[in-house]
């Protein structure tokens, strides 16, 4: 059945051809006989038949003769039928089909509605972004889900004022987060006098969605609006998001040596409190202005700030404090400090810089001897995915037969697997250590994975190697 029809959809669409280049209608008008053809396939209650008429509608049969045709024909089809067809309208782009899609809005049937949303993405104009906005709180699931993808593609001239008005004007919470994601993913520049206010609202999901949006938006001049916003957030995962944030801002300054600056011109103003809560930002930051501060503050005589600072250096973006990580981990007698800088000095170990494969890897071995628990190494083994040498393998592979961490070291063996460069010229040794993963790993697509890559083929893997 399924071939008849992609023969059938083909013959269609030859037909089709056939009428459009022989006909004397004008190029905007398909003739009545085209239409009358895609009509009769969308009004077919086979679901077949409707999806190759959908698919004439959508990128075939062109003219606004057609596209009136095609709007006079959705109040005739069952709810289901004429969502399919608002869908194809919108995919359709022809904006004769707009004004019937707006007024559609207004359906008792909610997957009307929906499409009539989606639909917008492609037709609507600026002045139907109040509209779209309301629905990204009223009705269901599918409407909210809508209009918030056709907020985020409409291209009309104005949008993003329109958008920003909204948010200017939303009381309701729900609404302005979502408008504040909106506007983010648009990247509307526009709305960053908002968003900035925003960021000091009381209300903390309101003040985490606009510090997430202005991390992509904000300006290095923007960065004292920020770190007002930072101080007013409690500790914890809203506090680490703010602090991303405004090092991402600080990131997109060209010299790596004036990324702090903006963010310690700040802190020269700060009382000592203040300074104590923004210390680990300066730390994501880094930079040697950054580190004389952090150095400081962690030599100093002030737990909280000492405490701080320890953060901060636990922060730091690149390996260039690895030493220093290394030094707190094997010498402090404070367990916390030993456990934070371990877990750092692990993160930055195998990040990518001068250093050599071997030096990565000789460093993340320090670590693992550091280790005091099982989840500790478990993340040794989980960064060693990033080193993609044998001799990383080769670490693993040492772990396999401890139970505890047999499944990490099974599923980093398979994603440097992954690298053919890698696997092609030590093919015999990558060999055994897949056979060592498909007899111990307990996940079965790991398993597939393995026993595809000694076929020589190459797959996707659905996890992001760590760099």
């Amino acid at each position: 059945m399924k071939t008849s029809l992609i023969l059938f959809s083909a013959i269609i669409s030859l037909s089709f051809a056939s009428l459009t280049n022989c006909a004397p209608p004008a190029a905007d008008d398909p003739g009545d006989q085209l239409i009358d053809t895609v009509v009769n396939l969308v009004s077919d209650k086979d679901k077949d038949f409707q999806a190759i008429g959908l698919q004439q509608v959508r990128e075939e049969v062109k003219g606004a003769a057609a596209t009136k045709r095609f709007v006079e024909l959705l109040p005739k089809l069952s709810p289901d039928a004429r969502a399919g067809l608002i869908d194809a309208l919108g995919v359709r782009g022809d904006n004769t089909a707009r004004v019937a899609v707006v007024e559609l809005l207004n359906s008792p049937e909610e997957q009307v509605r929906a499409a009539a949303l989606r639909a917008l993405g492609f037709l609507g104009e600026t002045g139907d972004v109040p509209l779209m906005a309301q629905s990204l709180t009223a009705g269901g699931e599918a409407e909210k889900t809508a209009a918030k993808r056709s907020l985020e593609q409409i291209r009309a001239e104005g949008v993003d004022q329109k958008i920003v008005g909204e948010l200017k004007a939303a009381k309701d919470p729900r609404r302005q987060t979502a408008l504040i994601e909106i506007v983010q993913l648009r990247k509307a520049t526009a709305a960053l006098p908002v968003l900035l206010d925003l960021a000091l609202s009381d209300k903390a999901d309101i003040r985490a969605a606009a510090m997430q949006a202005l991390g992509q938006l904000a300006r290095a001049e923007d960065i004292p609006k920020l770190v007002e916003g930072l101080l007013k957030t409690e500790s914890g995962a809203q506090r680490d998001s703010a602090e991303k944030s405004i090092m991402l801002v600080c990131a997109r300054i060209k010299d790596a040596n004036e990324r702090a600056d903006p963010l310690l011109a700040v802190w020269e103003r700060l009382g000592d409190e203040q300074k104590i809560i923004v210390l680990p930002t300066l730390g994501r930051i880094g930079g040697p202005k950054a580190l004389k501060v952090l150095e400081e503050a962690f030599a100093g005589d002030n737990a909280l700030r000492r405490d701080a600072g320890v953060r901060a250096l636990c922060n730091w973006p690149d390996a260039s404090v690895a030493g220093k990580l290394l030094e707190i981990a094997q010498t402090s007698n404070n367990s916390n400090y030993r456990s934070w800088s371990l877990r750092a000095l692990t993160r930055v170990a195998v990040l990518r810089d001068s250093r050599s494969d071997a030096e990565r890897l000789e460093l993340l071995k320090k670590a693992m001897t550091l280790t005091a628990g099982n989840e500790e190494r478990n993340y040794v083994l989980e960064r060693a995915k990033a080193i993609r040498t044998m001799d990383s393998v080769r670490f693993v592979l040492s772990y396999m037969d401890k139970p505890e961490l047999s499944q990490r070291a099974c599923a980093t063996v398979v994603e440097l697997a992954h690298y053919r460069e890698l696997r092609d010229p030590n093919k015999a040794e990558f060999d055994k250590a897949l056979d060592k993963v498909i007899g111990i790993c307990k996940d079965p697509t790991l398993v597939d994975y393995a026993k595809r890559y000694q076929r020589g083929e190459t797959v996707e893997l659905r996890t992001k190697t760590a760099q």
